[in-house]
């Protein structure tokens, strides 16, 4: 298996579970409180290397108590840490979460701290890294300097780079532009491309922008109705497993993570989206994000019961 690359963010999640979210000048009593580590990088990174990943994680921390939540988790489950960076005086990210206990539908508030101060030193201190890697894999809850950066490095090393385009913000053509992947869901794209994606013709249409603009693959994650994926001049609609959803809030990061192990391995676009859907799947059954992250026996369980 290649080694991989996850440069992104790492939050500390706060989060209430209620009976209904609440509107705007309403107060709810929350059913539950959890504190756990995540972040959309960091989630996306431990998904990963539970799937069986080689992976390198790229994170920056502030010097705060928060900041040993990270490296708890790294440690109990033997992720190297030695691209861990900090900021001195920038807090730890943080991210309050509400979930409905009715639908496992979620809201997210981020305060981003030493997330959103990735510096062009930063970068040139960890661009060795990509040296012999198969992908690099980021996200854009960190300040996109960063990320533009990098994902040039990454080019010009000849790395696939994969763009999860959440929580989304406008790139540039350039970012875009020799990209291996892109994985926006539903929402994401249409802002990315002026296309509504309701159905096979439409993400067609919103996948044709993408192209033009220099991605060699698309794909789209369309929730309980699977993904769209553009590869190789084929589109397709590969259907999502139907579960009963608890907690949505770690799907996305999930199934980003599953897809680069299963990238990492060799296996082909295709193969890689049944293999990512099954760990969003087994992801909303559990409460979490990083938490809910599957093992890679729990996987391969979960495809032979289908």
């Amino acid at each position: 298996m290649a080694r991989v690359v996850v440069f992104g963010s790492f939050n500390v999640d706060l989060m209430a579970r209620a009976e209904h979210m609440p509107v705007p000048g309403e107060t709810v009593y929350a059913t539950m409180f959890r504190q756990s580590a995540g972040g959309k990088g960091f989630n996306q990174a431990v998904a990963a290397h539970k799937a069986g990943a080689e992976v390198t994680t790229i994170v920056k921390l502030g010097r705060d108590a928060m900041a040993n939540m990270a490296l708890e988790v790294m440690r109990r489950l033997h992720m190297p840490q030695d691209r861990v960076l900090y900021h001195p005086t920038a807090s730890t990210g943080t991210a309050l979460i509400t979930v409905d206990n009715i639908t496992g539908q979620n809201a997210i508030v981020i305060v981003p701290g030493a997330n959103d101060t990735f510096t062009a030193d930063d970068v040139a201190r960890v661009a060795d890294v990509l040296d012999g890697a198969s992908h690099l894999l980021l996200q854009l809850e960190v300040n996109q300097q960063a990320n533009e950066m990098l994902a040039r490095i990454a080019k010009k090393k000849g790395v696939k780079v994969i763009i999860n385009t959440a929580p989304y913000r406008p790139v540039s053509e350039e970012f875009l532009n020799g990209a291996y992947l892109v994985t926006p869901n539903e929402v994401e794209v249409e802002e990315m491309t002026g296309v509504a994606v309701t159905d096979l013709y439409s993400a067609d249409r919103a996948s044709a922008v993408l192209l033009r603009q220099g991605v060699q693959n698309v794909l789209i994650t369309l929730g309980s109705r699977g993904v769209y994926l553009n590869a190789d001049g084929k589109s397709q609609i590969i259907p999502a497993h139907v579960v009963r959803a608890v907690d949505t809030t770690g799907a996305g990061d999930c199934f980003n993570g599953g897809l680069l192990a299963a990238l990492a391995e060799g296996k082909t676009l295709p193969q890689a989206c049944v293999f990512a859907n099954a760990l969003a799947a087994l992801a909303v059954q559990k409460i979490g994000a990083a938490d809910a992250a599957p093992t890679r026996e729990e996987v391969e369980a979960f495809l032979m019961e289908i």
